[in-house]
């Protein structure tokens, strides 16, 4: 395997194990931290960025399963009837909350890596008795969806774990529609931090190695096409090293290119 696909193994490896701990009724971990994260983490992973209300609308393993950063359904601005796509989606939490939001008319599609997480995510949504979800496999650098074909595309601390980014915005520019929009939450570095300081906080599986700086969050995201991009923070997690929102629009006038290599449908859906 080359170093990309070792790094992809790692993270799927990490996240099955998370999948199964959860399974099991046991605690997940925060980001790929520690198997146990204590109350201190709780205000900088997981299930502690959704509000009780939002908690309490899904199941305990949904909950428990969460691993990201922040609460992308809460800053992507989910209307009655959209189609939205969740990068990297886990035991399925921030899919079944937009879901809720794009209502019956909508659809809100997840797509994983991992087997383990996705069987979790599944029977998350038949729990829930959500009936507007699909859950897709598939890596976030080959989306498995048409061009043109989503209106807005999360992820929650997900991108970051990628070890080619640059296909993975491409793959979000292509999918959605245009005047779609991208709303994630993310590790992010300060611009101060080079790659090897990234690489002394942490590894590429525990989310901080794999960080975009601002400014090539910003580079990268304008490269694919996007405008109107914004990254924000929104708290720290180790010194140099933040959560952010990140934010960006396909333009308007934009229009899909055909499909390269990509199925007419979905493949996969649950």
């Amino acid at each position: 395997m080359d170093n990309a696909d070792v790094i992809r193994e790692e993270v799927r490896e990490r996240y099955a194990a998370i999948a199964r701990a959860v399974g099991g009724e046991a605690g997940g971990s925060c980001c790929g931290g520690p198997a146990s994260c204590g109350a201190e983490t709780d205000a900088l992973f997981g299930a502690g960025l959704y509000r009780d209300s939002e908690r309490s609308e899904l199941p305990e393993a949904a909950v428990l399963a969460s691993l990201g950063c922040g609460n992308p359904t809460a800053v992507a601005d989910l209307r009655e009837g959209a189609v939205v796509l969740d990068l990297g989606s886990g035991g399925g939490i921030d899919v079944l909350l937009s879901a809720a939001r794009v209502g019956p008319t909508g659809t809100a599609y997840g797509l994983d890596l991992t087997e383990e997480m996705l069987a979790l995510a599944r029977r998350n949504a038949a729990a829930a008795g959500a009936r507007n979800v699909h859950f897709l496999k598939g890596r976030i650098e080959e989306i498995p969806l048409p061009a043109g074909s989503v209106d807005v595309v999360i992820s929650n601390c997900v991108v970051n774990l990628s070890p080619d980014k640059a296909a993975v915005f491409a793959e979000t520019y292509r999918v959605l529609a245009p005047g779609g929009r991208l709303g994630i939450s993310d590790v992010v570095a300060e611009d101060r931090l080079d790659a090897a300081a990234r690489a002394a906080r942490g590894s590429f599986v525990g989310c901080i190695a794999g960080a975009l700086s601002v400014s090539e969050y910003e580079a990268d995201l304008a490269a694919a096409g996007f405008e109107d991009v914004s990254v924000t923070f929104t708290h720290e997690l180790l010194d140099g090293i933040h959560a952010a929102i990140v934010k960006a629009r396909k333009p308007a006038g934009e229009e899909a290119p055909e499909p390269v290599g990509a199925p007419a449908t979905a493949r996969g859906c649950c």
